[in-house]
């Protein structure tokens, strides 16, 4: 890293090899005025154009790597980005064998996860909402990152692979209706697990990380590492060092965005 990275922002505590490289950017850093206040990230929160270009330049200087920023949509669409794609190109996950191109996925609330093997041959991101999570009828972003992966590397087996759950909204947070509880049970998550029923009917509190463990356990991953749903993890409950869409954008008018990012050094 060619300058120095803010106290407050998250090195990943994990396995890899020393030649990955990642990090969580958090509120700190920037030049982002209130409420984006300091280091926002998002292109389309409303915040300065010139202010969130610097900061993601100031993340460049930082990490010493190009950054790549997705359009995400909530889907379940891989970039490859040995291919070079450009900024904004439309997914919600990413993965690279160049050294020095970082995958960098976004977030304010939702799940940002980060891949690779124990011989650091590629690295991936994934933006892991609960409809990314929950596939609508087909494979999950987590499921179809990992298949992007085998598709370039067969040999790898699951249990080489690395996985890191960043920040996102905890479990005392995430309020959802029943269509979402009903959605993971269609596509076979055990809901019994990470959803607790509240008083109003049809209303749940739904665990974010417990269902991208249950993801990545059943794609054969038990090296699964980072966000265990406790209150230090949570966007909501961490107001003064995480950005939260849920917690500010109807009572401030909009959120910043941080960045979960790796690459190969």
């Amino acid at each position: 890293m060619t300058l120095p990275m803010p106290p407050s922002w998250l090195v990943p505590d994990w396995p890899a090899p020393a030649h990955v490289h990642a990090l969580f950017t958090t509120r700190e850093g920037g030049v982002s005025a209130a409420p984006f206040d300091t280091f926002n990230l998002g292109a389309y929160v409303r915040d300065e154009p010139a202010h969130v270009q610097a900061n993601r330049g100031h993340l460049g200087a930082i990490s010493g790597a190009r950054h790549v920023f997705l359009h995400q949509v909530h889907g379940t669409a891989v970039a490859d980005l040995d291919a070079d794609p450009p900024d904004e190109t439309e997914a919600d996950a990413c993965l690279t064998t160049r050294r020095g191109v970082a995958c960098t996925i976004m977030v304010a609330d939702c799940l940002p996860v980060l891949f690779t093997d124990r011989h650091g041959r590629f690295v991936a991101a994934a933006h892991a909402g609960w409809r990314g999570l929950a596939g609508g009828g087909e494979p999950g972003v987590l499921a179809a990152t990992v298949s992007a992966v085998r598709g370039r590397f067969p040999d790898v087996a699951a249990g080489e692979l690395l996985a890191w759950l960043g920040p996102c909204i905890g479990p005392g947070h995430f309020e959802v209706g029943g269509e979402v509880r009903v959605a993971f049970a269609r596509a076979g998550f055990d809901v019994g697990q990470a959803f607790g029923p509240l008083a109003t009917p049809g209303k749940w509190m739904a665990n974010l990380p417990a269902l991208a463990r249950q993801q990545l356990l059943s794609l054969g991953i038990t090296s699964i590492h980072g966000n265990d749903g406790t209150p230090p993890w949570c966007t909501v409950a961490q107001s003064s060092r995480f950005f939260s869409h849920r917690r500010d954008a109807a009572r401030l008018g909009s959120s910043g965005r941080m960045a979960a990012c790796i690459w190969l050094g």
